[in-house]
C-alpha cells in the first residue's frame, strides 16, 4: 500500500515539475489522489517557487508514509 502511495506522489511531482497537462485525464487523477492522500501536509513549506514546494512537501509526506509504513511492518511482524 505504501508503495502505491509513493508512486502517485512520485508522479505528481513529476507531472508539476514537467508541467504536465492537466486537462489529461490520468494526470488529473494522480493530483486529485495525490491532493487527498498528502493528509494537510501539502502546505508545510512554501518557498518562493511554487515547483519547490510541491517537491518539498510531497517528498516530506513520502517520508511520512515510509516511516509509518515500516513501523507497522515491524509491529506485524512480532
Amino acid at each position: 500500500m505504501v508503495s502505491v502511495v509513493l508512486t502517485i506522489f512520485l508522479l505528481h511531482v513529476l507531472f508539476v515539475v514537467f508541467d504536465a497537462n492537466q486537462g489529461n485525464e490520468f494526470v488529473s487523477v494522480v493530483y486529485i489522489l495525490a491532493k487527498t492522500l498528502v493528509l494537510g501536509l501539502g502546505d508545510v513549506f512554501t518557498p518562493d517557487d511554487a515547483v519547490l514546494g510541491v517537491v518539498l512537501n510531497y517528498g516530506l509526506a513520502a517520508l511520512v508514509y515510509v516511516v509509518i509504513g515500516q513501523l507497522i511492518v515491524k509491529s506485524l511482524r512480532r
